[in-house]
């Protein structure tokens, strides 16, 4: 196993990018951090109060129906205590069923009180720590062939067979496809969750179709027959649709995605890759897709890439891998520029289109300069933290008002947190936080 040491100074950083000849961006002006930043939805204008987003982490610590427990308050009343302008709330469930997680988040009559509740104890927190509006998103998914809503049992569901995930993930060839017929119903499904999303206060809902869940296996579902695979039109279909109906039929709320641009499998099993090499990223389909999204009236994006479950260093570099994971002998330096990189083409691509870039964790205490530098060239309009939220919720804070990220309280990138994930455990950050969350 290949040892990176992390980088201790923005120098031997500099100087081990010229080494391998990757690009990041830089800038000492941390203000632009501190920017308000304004979009349109319909005939409604919200402002961000800053660039800071906190990313979608699942914490898996729900109740009996999917409700948020005092855990879940806690997480989000650190979140918002942090200082981020935008909390992107975790990926919550249509259907229970639709569950990674016998805890993931359900959203549903029985828990639409308490995600009410929620929302509003995270928008107050904000308010009276700093006098600022937060804007709140909600993601909502389905788990695809990740879904194991009882605990310990997979039940998995899945948009086609994959040459390369079936095998890593023991699908066998003759294991039955989601039908056409279910998907239109999960369309469904989706729009009645956006109500109820509407319903708690939420100013947008997010679409997932990231990471090898559901919607993203259907944005690379070359192989599959029928209305939903095969062609760029199908196999974009059931994002378009449902983010249609949502918003003609729920029109309070702003309708959204994050949205992998790269998934780094095998073509033709894989969105956004070069055909002839997965290594490599093609993002022409990519940029169509985001320039429908924005025509549907889609007024911010949240860019990802590749799969947690299967190459899980390239959408979230690491020191160390989870326990009984594949010790990658790639620089995690080469993943946080690709990952930053390919937002930069994206974002560059539709230059008025506000995007959340991320993936720079495993830079600890460096990632001040880069986020900046990000912002400030136009590499992204907004700086998504999703592991360093989870040990460093007051991040944005000490970087506009210090100057600085503590560097006895930054991520470590130890995938902990994923490994209390894959237990099934509730999920938070087993060094910065270990009084609440501990490996078992």
């Amino acid at each position: 196993m290949a040892i990176f040491p992390f980088l201790k100074s923005y120098e031997e950083l500099q100087s081990e990018l010229l080494c391998l000849g990757l690009d990041l961006p830089f800038s000492d002006d941390y203000s632009v951090l501190a920017e308000p930043l304004s979009f349109c939805y319909r005939n409604k204008k919200l402002t961000l109060p800053n660039r800071f987003v906190v990313q979608p982490m699942e914490g898996f610590d729900s109740g009996l129906n999917g409700e948020p427990t005092e855990l879940g308050f806690r997480r989000y009343e650190r979140f918002a205590g942090g200082g981020a302008g935008l909390i992107w709330f975790e990926a919550t469930a249509v259907l229970p069923e639709a569950r990674s997680n016998s805890q993931q988040f359900w959203l549903n009559e029985k828990s639409v009180d308490r995600f009410a509740a929620l929302e509003e104890k995270t928008r107050s927190t904000a308010k009276k720590r700093f006098g600022h509006e937060i804007v709140s998103v909600l993601q909502l998914t389905h788990s695809g062939r990740y879904s194991k809503p009882v605990h310990g049992v997979r039940s998995p569901v899945i948009a086609q067979h994959s040459g390369v995930l079936d095998a890593a993930h023991q699908i066998p060839a003759d294991y039955p496809l989601i039908t056409d017929e279910e998907l239109d119903r999960l369309q469904d499904a989706y729009v009645t969750a956006a109500k109820w999303a509407a319903k708690c206060g939420f100013d947008g809902v997010d679409i997932k179709s990231c990471h090898g869940y559901l919607l993203n296996e259907l944005l690379g579902a070359y192989t599959r027959d029928g209305k939903y695979g095969g062609s760029f039109e199908n196999r974009t279909r059931f994002l378009r649709e449902t983010l249609i109906q949502i918003r003609d039929e729920v029109p309070t709320i702003f309708i959204t995605s994050r949205l992998s641009v790269y998934d780094a499998v095998k073509y033709p099993w894989g969105f956004g890759v070069d055909r002839e090499n997965y290594k490599k990223w093609d993002l022409t389909e990519s940029k169509q897709l985001v320039a429908i999204l924005r025509e549907i009236g889609v007024p911010l994006l949240d860019i990802t890439i590749g799969n947690p479950y299967f190459n899980p260093h390239f959408n979230r570099p690491y020191a160390k891998p989870i326990r009984g994971g594949i010790a990658y002998e790639e620089h995690p330096l080469i993943g946080v520029a690709r990952f930053v990189n390919i937002v930069r083409e994206i974002q560059q691509s539709q230059p008025d289109l506000p995007m959340v870039g991320a993936g720079t964790a495993w830079l600890r205490h460096l990632v001040p300069k880069v986020a900046a530098g990000i912002v400030k060239n136009g590499w992204a309009s907004l700086f998504g933290q999703g592991r360093n939220s989870f040990a460093y919720p007051d991040s944005p804070y000490d970087i506009l008002h210090q100057g600085e990220m503590n560097l006895k309280q930054v991520c470590l990138a130890c995938s902990g947190c994923t490994d209390l994930m894959r237990a099934e455990s509730s999920t938070g950050c087993v060094v910065r936080d270990r009084d609440y969350y501990r490996l078992p």
